[in-house]
């Protein structure tokens, strides 16, 4: 391919170039990003390019990120990080670069576009046409975990006000930006009634303020199997981290294919733009790679540079394509595919398509887009009266049963800290515990009174020297708490 090509219409080299970080990555992912690039040169992207090394490289060298200290700077001079897929060497130690990316940047957006390219990419549904909005730094993706008995280890899922705030607001002003008509929130309050719980009351409390905008809410199995058979029935569908992540991988695959999907990770200050697909090694180097994801998320990229024009140059050019039977050999079909090509000839058919638009699919238009102002604002949560009322003790324990620890620990509670029961794996084994449950080394006492009379750390730190005096391995306590009076713990 040529490293130039003629300025495409709509955009005029006299404009500013806008600095974007550029990383190739391993396996397939320099070729599908020398292909992505050569199709933006050909539509006249307005963008000058600093390249970065990450991957698989950066951590043999030792650097368990992925990503040289150095490469940060560019990142954050530039704010715009256009990134193609890396292999994570096998074994431990190794931290996820793109979970680190988001975090460090505060992307706390992932947008993933799920379309239905009907009926020239094999696909069930064919009127599917949605985008998953995931938060993307909290729930278990906090990476906080702890092994803390011989069979017991933990993840704590972490959700937060600020952050539910944060990705409900951005999913219903991209439903508004885009002229999408409902936004659905998946959740599971039914089980997890405080973290899922908060993010359904903050997506109720939010959606209040778009009446233009249709509100729903599934919980998250059930809205999954109504995903993954009628998928037509969503239009914006916002999660949390985890669940995000596996259904936006659903969804993709039942719509063609993952390779087809493209990803912004989005920030107040940064964004990050990748294919949702992994970095192939067994494909790389022989011309076979699909790049239609990577380049989808550069369309994403163009976008949020404020290039639209270009943006709809680029995508409606690669919908022609596809429309034409120009196709890689993932998605190529006899009967309906007209040639099969590699990954420098599908660029390149795309390249020669600027300008043009789909005759069938349907024609995308960014420049019309209205304006939106999509950032994070600050937490309408107010100053609540917070008092402990009782105090949870997590025990390492394999002397016997149920009933012979709950006899020991039911003596060290007090008139403050009464003891109220003893639980394995959340289920109440003593007093009243039925035998048939199943028992770890693993088990938590509870200290609280009914009454929720407040109690000091003071009282909290003399009933720790009854377990320490008991000769009990106490691995964690959790403080039981109400706000402004309302119980705000599991039971």
């Amino acid at each position: 391919m040529s490293s130039t090509q003629t300025e495409a219409k709509g955009s005029t080299s006299t404009k500013t170039k806008v600095p974007i970080t550029v990383a190739k990555g391993d396996g397939i992912g320099p070729e599908i990003m020398d292909a992505t690039l050569f199709i933006l040169n050909a539509a006249g992207a307005r963008i000058e390019i600093e390249e970065i090394e990450i991957g698989e490289k950066v951590y043999l060298r030792g650097i368990n990120t992925g990503i040289e200290p150095s490469s940060w700077e560019s990142l954050r001079r530039t704010k715009v990080f256009l990134k193609a897929p890396i292999t994570t060497p096998q074994g431990g130690g190794y931290q996820s670069l793109n979970v680190a990316t988001r975090k460090t940047l505060g992307l706390y957006a992932n947008v993933r576009p799920c379309v239905a390219y009907h009926p020239f990419v094999d696909t069930k549904y064919p009127k599917q046409n949605l985008v998953i909005v995931r938060e993307n730094e909290e729930d278990c993706y906090a990476g906080i975990e702890y092994r803390q008995t011989e069979d017991m280890y933990q993840c704590l899922k972490l959700i937060s006000r600020p952050g539910s705030e944060k990705i409900v607001r951005y999913a219903f002003e991209y439903a508004r930006r885009y002229n999408r008509k409902k936004v659905t929130c998946f959740m599971k309050d039914n089980i997890m009634k405080l973290t899922d719980g908060l993010f359904h009351k903050v997506f109720d409390e939010i959606g209040a303020q778009y009446p233009d905008i249709e509100k729903e809410a599934w919980i998250v199995d059930i809205g999954a199997a109504k995903m993954s058979d009628t998928p037509e029935a969503f239009d914006v569908i916002v999660m949390p981290n985890l669940y995000g992540d596996i259904l936006s991988d659903v969804a993709a695959q039942i719509a063609g294919s993952v390779g087809l999907a493209g990803s912004a990770n989005i920030g107040d200050h940064c964004a990050m733009f990748e294919a949702i697909h992994g970095s192939a090694p067994r494909r790389a180097g022989q011309n076979l790679a699909n790049p239609s994801g990577l380049l989808l998320g550069a369309v994403q990229m163009l976008v949020h540079i404020n290039q639209p024009d270009v943006a709809e140059l680029v995508h409606n050019a690669w919908l022609k394509t596809i429309e034409d039977g120009i196709h890689t050999y993932d998605i190529f079909e006899e009967g309906v595919s007209k040639q099969k090509v590699g990954t420098k000839e599908f660029a390149q058919a795309v390249a020669e398509r600027v300008g043009k638009k789909p005759e069938k699919l349907t024609p995308v238009s960014y420049a019309q887009a209205p304006k939106s102002d999509i950032q994070s604002v600050k937490s309408t949560s107010a100053n609540s009266k917070k008092e402990t009322v009782g105090v949870d003790v997590y025990l390492d324990w394999k002397g016997g049963n149920a009933d012979e620890l709950g006899k020991i620990v039911e003596k060290l509670g007090n008139d403050k800290l009464p003891f109220h029961m003893l639980t394995n794996r959340g289920v109440k084994v003593y007093p009243d515990g039925l035998p048939e449950t199943f028992c770890t080394d693993h088990w938590r006492a509870r200290f609280w009174n009914k009454d929720n009379k407040p109690v000091s750390h003071q009282d909290v730190l003399d009933l720790m020297k009854k377990v320490y005096d008991a000769k009990l391995d106490f691995i964690k306590t959790e403080h039981l708490c109400t706000f402004d009076g309302e119980k705000s713990f599991s039971n």
